[in-house]
């Protein structure tokens, strides 16, 4: 194996491991929100009750950056991931297939 590809395999490697081992501190998904304490969160329970009143079908919330994450579909339906505000509930960002359909402007 030549010099060059030696150091191009190593520096692949050091990559791949840096990244690995960062990657749990970070937020996975598209939002991160600034959400101070959990005791002040309401419930994923609140927000799938919001979201079902408003004519969504949820299938999952999650917690991630910070945010609620849901996946589910639209009242329109469309099936997307949803991000909101874990203390007020707003609705902050609606992707699909990784194209943002709506962000709320700040």
């Amino acid at each position: 194996m030549n010099h060059s590809r030696q150091l191009l395999i190593a520096l692949c490697t050091i990559v791949l491991i840096t990244t690995t081992m960062s990657a749990p501190g970070h937020a996975t998904g598209l939002m991160s929100c600034d959400s101070g304490d959990k005791a002040n969160w309401q419930s994923t329970q609140a927000l799938e009750d919001k979201m079902v009143a408003e004519g969504w079908k949820v299938r999952r919330i999650k917690e991630d950056g910070g945010c609620y994450e849901a996946y589910g579909t639209t009242p329109e339906g469309q099936r997307v991931e949803a991000y909101f505000h874990p203390v007020t509930l707003e609705k902050l960002l609606v992707a699909r297939r990784g194209q943002i359909l709506f962000r709320k402007e700040n």
